[in-house]
């Protein structure tokens, strides 16, 4: 059986390919090119459930809310 992989464990493997802190916005434009219809809110959400989980940590960049990894590899859930 094929590997099966959410939106938002898809979601934090290409934030850890960024060079960087993500924001919102970037976390919709990666989401835009995949199947899954998202829109901002949706990246919102994931991104929150992704801190809440441990693999992300909020971050300030310009007075703006952005999220980095905490952790490397293929999946972080307990």
């Amino acid at each position: 059986m094929p590997d099966q992989i959410t939106r938002r464990d898809w979601l934090l493997a290409a934030i850890q390919r960024e060079p960087g802190p993500i924001t919102t916005g970037r976390a919709e434009q990666l989401l835009a090119t995949t199947s899954w219809s998202c829109h901002r809110n949706t990246a919102r959400k994931d991104l929150r459930a992704l801190t809440r989980r441990g693999a992300l940590r909020p971050v300030d960049t310009d007075g703006r809310r952005a999220y980095q990894t905490t952790i490397t590899g293929e999946d972080v859930r307990p």
